[in-house]
């Protein structure tokens, strides 16, 4: 159904290959990059986003940054992949799935240091260290596909067809390995002839819904219809809309959820119209060490993302102040159901989540 993808892995040239999501949706540009650096500045910057994508970008950047780093040695091949994972993790604050690879990754570095009983020369250990990250990284990606799939079936079982789903940010192919988390159900329909109505929020500031969602899902010939983030309500006092469908960047043990700004609201008309608003993503983004919404730290973002970003001249006065958080929580009282690969969580989803978890 997809033409690109969004992350993967040149070994041959030691390189990570990104789709430079900022380019989109008028010039498709494939990025490599083999240096610590223009890894965390990618992440940083969006050109590539999506929790389970920047995962799975900062997987392959740790284990890049041991397989290009030049050492010589076990030990100080071990001293590169931490120095990576210490500064990687500064890239995004609140997406816990950067967290969680870089520590499965440390994970598997932390056994095979441990199984290292060989007589064999650094040289050799270090080769064997360098391929079992590279294995590592690679399930991490394989898995975010079965992931993605999982999530959509789990999801479709919650939807008609001929209903019309509202989007905010994206949550598509672009931010995972394939199919996407929230998109999902949306391309599975799709292949079964659901003919769903997809309304994307155009998502301010950075319109990841007008850039990313939008062209995705037109390119894959789906039906989907562009709005301002202001126009939701009248699209669901319309009738137009039967479900809500948004992915996550971190899930509380209660069930709160950090996703793009903008998500809440949305939450808070779908409750006011009695429309499902659901919540689709990986396991990996439940953090049941994070008691609640309160304890999510929420990245801000420059001014002139809101200013001056998207213009050809400044929307706004000089020096004026701005507030800008790239994320707003979502209570747990407003959210009908969240979707993972391994089910679907209901309230009360302390319970709920803790048992998914398992």
């Amino acid at each position: 159904m997809h033409t690109f993808r969004s992350v993967s892995l040149d070994d041959q040239r030691g390189e990570l290959v990104i789709l430079d999501q900022t380019r989109l949706p008028n010039d498709l540009v494939y990025l490599r990059l083999s240096r610590t650096e223009d890894i965390w500045e990618a992440i940083r910057n969006l050109r590539v986003r999506g929790a389970p994508a920047i995962g799975i970008a900062a997987a392959y950047g740790a284990y890049l940054a041991v397989r290009n780093g030049g050492a010589e040695s076990l030990e100080a091949g071990t001293a590169l992949f931490r120095q990576a994972k210490q500064y990687l993790e500064t890239s995004r604050p609140t997406a816990v799935n950067l967290f969680w690879a870089l520590n499965r990754m440390e994970q598997r570095l932390v056994t095979e240091l441990r199984a290292e009983a060989s007589p064999d020369s650094d040289a050799r250990s270090l080769a064997h260290l360098i391929h079992a990250l590279k294995e590592e990284a690679d399930a991490i990606r394989d898995e975010d596909a079965r992931m993605c799939r999982a999530i959509g079936e789990h999801a479709l079982s919650l939807l008609q067809r001929d209903w019309g789903l509202l989007t905010h940010c994206n949550a598509g192919a672009l931010a995972t390995s394939e199919l996407g988390t929230a998109l999902a159900p949306i391309y599975l329909g799709a292949q079964r002839d659901y003919q769903f109505k997809v309304f994307a929020d155009e998502t301010r500031p950075l319109l990841q819904g007008a850039r990313l969602t939008a062209w995705e899902l037109s390119e894959a010939r789906i039906d989907v219809t562009l709005i301002c983030d202001n126009m939701a309500a009248s699209v669901m006092k319309r009738g137009l809309v039967q479900a809500v469908l948004v992915g996550c960047d971190r899930v509380a043990a209660n069930g709160d959820t950090a996703n793009k700004i903008g998500t809440l609201g949305v939450a808070i008309l779908a409750r006011h119209y009695g429309i499902p608003f659901y919540v689709l993503g990986p396991t990996s983004t439940v953090d049941l060490k994070c008691s609640d919404g309160a304890s999510i730290v929420i990245e801000e973002r420059p001014g002139e993302e809101i200013t001056t970003q998207w213009y050809s001249s400044r929307m706004a006065p000089q020096n004026i102040k701005t507030y800008n958080p790239a994320f707003d929580v979502t209570d747990a009282s407003l959210i009908t159901a969240i979707i993972t690969e391994k089910g679907i969580a209901r309230p009360p989803f302390a319970a709920s989540l803790r048992e998914l978890a398992r």
